[in-house]
């Protein structure tokens, strides 16, 4: 979509006509950490074992 080589437009002029932020460009995800992960494990593992917690 953006060519940063472009010889007639800037990087900041693409995503003018893009109508994209700039710094959604640079951005760049963290992904997530070791601790967020062993939590969805272990949310995840409850749930397989018993679906029907939180069901009146």
């Amino acid at each position: 979509m953006i060519e940063p080589d472009h010889p007639d437009l800037s990087i900041g002029q693409q995503c003018k006509l893009l109508s994209i932020a700039l710094s959604s460009f640079y951005y760049t995800p963290k992904g997530e950490s070791e601790q967020n992960l062993a939590l969805m494990w272990q949310i995840d593992e409850q749930f397989l074992e018993t679906p029907f917690f939180g069901v009146r």
